[in-house]
């Protein structure tokens, strides 16, 4: 898996999780616990991943969408 972006923002992640399964690709978003955990201060973002085959089409689709992505 290849991440995407890192990103507190629950409604952004939501919404380009939506993007992206309309366009076929399922992503996953981890480290929602680990902010849950440390009290949801921000100190841990959420990271938005997609699988390795599918990272350049998601990099692209949510370029396309406006979006500024800041993963590797």
């Amino acid at each position: 898996m290849r991440e995407l972006l890192r990103s507190n923002d629950l409604v952004r992640l939501s919404y380009l999780e939506a993007v992206l399964r309309a366009e076929g690709i399922e992503s996953v978003v981890l480290d929602g616990h680990m902010s849950v955990l440390e009290g949801s201060a921000g100190a841990i973002p959420r990271r938005l991943m997609v699988a390795n085959e599918d990272h350049e089409a998601a990099r692209l689709l949510l370029e396309a969408a406006g979006e500024r992505l800041d993963g590797g």
